[in-house]
């Protein structure tokens, strides 16, 4: 067992209500970005199925209608409405992912400022990794 010196006894530094303010801001980005990066997973698996039916449908028969899902319900399109449909889908998905990605860069980036000024007041009394 270690000994501790007696001025890393005293390691209590007063929370103010500032630095109070940066950790639950900390706090609030942290749970904002777990949630952006679950909805990225998610978005990137269905444009990842996107990409596939793009697949499909450019082997499929013209002359057939395709279902093509829209909300819950399935409706019969015509290939190249189906094609249409397919890319402004793929097109909105590819924004969101990128909005969102962008979000994610920006709770990251405002978390890093934070750690910075928390863990240089508080050092090791407070820890601010997952």
């Amino acid at each position: 067992m270690r000994m501790l010196a007696q001025e890393e006894e005293t390691d209590d530094v007063e929370v103010t209500w500032e630095d109070q303010q940066r950790i639950n801001n900390f706090s609030k980005l942290n749970t904002r970005l777990r949630a952006i990066e679950e909805k990225l997973e998610s978005l990137k698996q269905e444009k990842e199925a996107l990409d596939d039916l793009s697949t499909e449908i450019e082997l499929a028969d013209e002359d057939e209608p395709v279902l093509y899902k829209i909300g819950e319900s399935f409706f019969n399109l015509s290939h190249p409405s189906a094609m249409k449909r397919l890319e402004s889908d793929q097109e909105s998905i590819s924004s969101q992912i990128s909005s969102l990605a962008s979000s994610a860069e920006e709770c990251e980036t405002t978390m890093k400022e934070l750690k910075v000024v928390l863990y240089a007041k508080f050092g090791k009394a407070i820890n601010l990794d997952e």
